[in-house]
């Protein structure tokens, strides 16, 4: 598996570093254009806005990626078996440390990792995942944002979707000063025109064509990772056919996730806008086609390894080179598939069918948004929202009353300090 983290890391900072210089051959190119000489200017000014918005993407990037997707932070008390599975993953992944957990107020099912390292990582979940996956199929997915962190695939993404983000700021700021006449003027007032013009011509080529390519690396980079976390999945679990069902429920889904932007749409398990769902791969898709996934991780046979990975991408895709590094693949040690939970789960509450995730997953929610839970002495489980602290109210069931406690606020149920019954 360290070979895969090493030929992945080696391929991404291949297309990190050609994304970089298409943006510095664009700062230069429009200083040229705008002003004779003015290439080193550009050139700078180029540098500056990408170490400015680096720095801040690799210091804050996952907060202001956690804060746009309204993810909040759950503790193990929250939801104890999404935390045993990550707990699960974390060490079949050899991670050193165990991500932060952060769960998502979305129906649609979907999932993401961020950080920019192991030792700052954080996985996150839709609340419609956790209420349409079962244990097995959450495994998968976890198990696949944990490949994304183990190879190191957030950091890149991160990087090369800032450098994408500023040659498209360069190529509009150069758009604009053009549209306004700034070229046009001091092509006109100088001798050698024509040369100033070619130069003039080449930067707006430029400008038009730079932000189609850095697209066009971005998702390049964005497919491939998909697959190799693909393949992760099936290595940490043993179990393939968990991540594929999970992808289909995935697929599946019609209920939009609000939140998801075509900025943050490549950082998720299955594109949130809807193409990659819909199995329609083109130049502009951020993830292969998820049809395309599910039959890989179907057609890996009796085996869970990078080598079974392997050749069912090349099986079903038709590309011999396949997708694992070979450096990769020489090392590995045949994988034999397990069965279902092939990790054996701690002792704690497991959901059972859809209604107990549901509602496992709806009191979650409640005590993130600081819901009172009352029990009665009738078996009832009050829930009262937060604003009727301080307040009595009667059980629907029983008629007893009840005085929410200021105390109460937020804790599991069955910890508020007794009700208080009147006759």
């Amino acid at each position: 598996m360290w070979e895969l983290v090493r030929a992945n890391q080696r391929r991404a900072a291949t297309l990190v570093v050609a994304m970089a210089a298409l943006l510095f051959l664009l700062g230069y190119g429009l200083g040229e254009a705008l002003a004779p000489g003015g290439g080193a200017v550009g050139l700078v000014v180029a540098f500056l806005v990408w170490g400015v918005l680096s720095l801040v993407s690799y210091f804050q990037g996952d907060a202001i990626f956690l804060s746009l997707a309204g993810a909040r932070r759950i503790a193990k008390a929250d939801n104890p078996q999404l935390y045993n599975v990550v707990e699960e993953m974390t060490i079949a992944a050899g991670l050193p440390k165990m991500p932060d957990i952060y769960v998502m107020d979305q129906a649609a099912p979907n999932a993401f990792a961020t950080g920019r390292d192991a030792q700052h990582a954080a996985v996150a979940v839709t609340a419609g995942l956790l209420e349409t996956l079962d244990r097995n199929e959450l495994q998968g997915v976890i198990a696949h944002e944990l490949g994304h962190v183990k190879n190191r695939d957030v950091l890149y993404m991160m990087m090369v979707g800032i450098m994408m983000g500023a040659i498209v700021l360069l190529a509009d700021v150069g758009g604009r000063v053009f549209l306004f006449g700034g070229g046009r003027r001091r092509t006109s007032s100088r001798s050698d025109g024509q040369g100033q013009l070619i130069i003039v011509i080449a930067a707006v080529v430029l400008m038009i064509l730079a932000p189609i390519v850095a697209q066009l690396i971005y998702l390049a980079l964005s497919r491939r990772r998909e697959y190799l976390a693909d393949a992760s999945s099936a290595l940490y679990t043993r179990y393939p056919e968990g991540l594929a069902s999970a992808l289909e429920k995935i697929a599946h889904a019609t209920t939009p996730l609000t939140t998801a932007t075509r900025a943050t749409a490549p950082m998720y398990i299955v594109n949130p806008l809807g193409a990659s769902a819909r199995g329609l791969a083109d130049l502009t898709s951020t993830h292969p086609p998820t049809s395309e996934r599910i039959r890989i991780l179907r057609s890996m046979g009796g085996g869970a390894g990078l080598v079974h990975y392997n050749e069912a991408f090349q099986k079903v895709t038709g590309k011999g080179g396949g997708v694992v590094p070979r450096s990769a693949l020489a090392g590995e040690a045949q994988a034999p598939a397990a069965a279902p939970a092939a990790v054996t789960p701690a002792p704690i509450p497991v959901a059972g069918g859809r209604l107990d995730r549901v509602r496992q997953t709806t009191d979650m929610l409640w005590r993130l948004n600081q819901f009172v839970f009352i029990p009665c002495a009738c078996g009832t489980t009050l829930k009262v929202p937060p604003a009727y602290v301080g307040r009595e109210i009667a059980c629907p069931h029983c008629g007893a009353l009840h005085k929410v406690q200021p105390s109460a606020a937020g804790a599991p149920a069955g910890s508020p300090p007794a009700p208080v019954a009147k006759p």
